[in-house]
């Protein structure tokens, strides 16, 4: 790990997030050194972030979203509670929420009231939308998909499918985190903060808006992507011997004499038909069964290593659990070890960048539900006498 101090260290977030969005943003400030206080909810039926507790697809969520992070649990629905939340907002730069509309000023939390206590606080929301229409809607990932456009181009014609991860969340506490940079750099110019607001289908027409700009170029609809007429020839995977499957690409005219010559296929390369990428693409019909036949008695393993060594493109079908051994992710520090809550040691995944050759790690574990209370509250000014009305109060005891 580099040694020079991460560039936002000595920043203060105060979150009040769950699920993927919220915890997304915070994790991307968490991770290149701002000091992340989760202020979590507990009582009337609250138990922290409800992903703690997720099973399914969900597990992965919370030891994922919230590493480097402090947990501060509180019932902020008490005046206690919300009164420390509120001192531990004097003292921070930044506020994240991902709460539906309206519940951050049921709990006199929202922007117009903490800025008139801090004109410097930058507050982030991520909702399902920005304001308009249709911001009074419910929205997940699975619904800005399919209103979106993104389940049409990923599924085959008459069968939507939404991308197998959760691309909206994600990037929206991602688009969320780049808002905070840039009202951050704001204010060291205007010394104002900001409210910066981040939502799931405006992120979603975003990842589409290259297909929108194709018919506003064109006049031409996009296909779904398994239907559409790709742009290579040879793109496409490949089912080979004992039914294993790989991804192969051959995209350059150059590429395609280089193919032919490491396979054979001598009478492919001579072919009139076959001459240039455009040809080829218009051949499919008749070549790719051609390429499908002449490449099925291969293993995936001898086409990787032709593929490799002739430096084409080409791809194994990978599960994501597999990745947590892949070489090359072990060898340049992709992946961290990491404690979860329940004490089980595991690995992570971190950014997907390098700052001085060195990627962002692991500083704080996940922390358990309210593992830091003692510690910020007497940080922000509680006596020990006060936290201990607290706990009566407003506060869940760790464990």
């Amino acid at each position: 790990m580099s040694t020079n101090p991460l560039p936002y260290t000595g920043l203060r977030v105060v979150e009040f997030t769950h699920m993927v969005m919220g915890p997304t943003c915070g994790m991307v400030l968490a991770d290149l050194g701002a000091e992340v206080i989760k202020v979590e909810p507990i009582g009337h039926g609250h138990q922290g972030d409800a992903t703690r507790q997720l099973i399914g697809s969900g597990a992965g969520f919370f030891p994922l979203f919230n590493r480097n992070k402090k947990s501060l649990a509180l019932d902020l629905k008490t005046p206690e509670g919300l009164e420390a939340a509120l001192r531990l907002i004097a003292t921070a730069d930044i506020v994240s929420e991902n709460f539906k509309p309206g519940t951050m000023q049921k709990l006199g939390l929202d922007y117009a009231r903490l800025k008139a206590l801090n004109p410097r606080l930058i507050y982030i929301s991520h909702k399902g939308f920005l304001p308009g229409p249709y911001e009074h809607r419910t929205a997940l990932d699975e619904v800005v998909q399919m209103m979106g456009g993104l389940a049409y181009m990923t599924g085959r014609p008459g069968d939507p499918l939404r991308a197998g991860t959760s691309v909206n969340d994600i990037m929206g506490g991602m688009f969320g985190a780049i808002g905070a940079m840039a009202a951050l750099a704001q204010r060291e110019k205007t010394g104002l903060g900001q409210e910066v607001q981040s939502a799931l289908f405006e992120n979603n027409v975003f990842l589409v808006a290259q297909h929108m700009m194709q018919f506003a170029v064109t006049g031409q609809a996009a296909a779904p992507m398994p239907a559409r007429i790709s742009a290579w020839a040879v793109y496409d995977v490949f089912k080979v011997k004992d039914g294993e499957q790989i991804f192969l690409a051959v995209v350059s005219d150059t590429a395609w004499a280089i193919f032919c010559e490491a396979f054979g296929f001598a009478d492919l390369k001579a072919d009139e038909r076959l001459r240039s990428n455009n040809d080829r693409v218009r051949a499919r019909d008749w070549m790719m069964p051609l390429l499908r036949e002449r490449l099925a008695p291969f293993s995936a393993a001898e086409l990787a290593a032709v593929f490799e060594r002739y430096a084409l493109p080409f791809a194994p079908i990978t599960q994501p659990q597999d990745l947590l051994d892949d070489p090359h992710l072990l060898a340049t520090g992709g992946l961290a070890p990491i404690t979860l809550p329940d004490g089980r040691e595991t690995k992570t995944v971190l950014m997907p960048f390098t700052l001085n050759g060195a990627r962002p790690g692991v500083r704080l574990n996940p922390p358990k539900l309210g593992e830091h209370n003692a510690e910020l509250l007497a940080e922000i000014g509680y006596s020990a006498i006060e936290i201990e009305a607290l706990y009566a109060n407003a506060i869940k005891p760790v464990g």
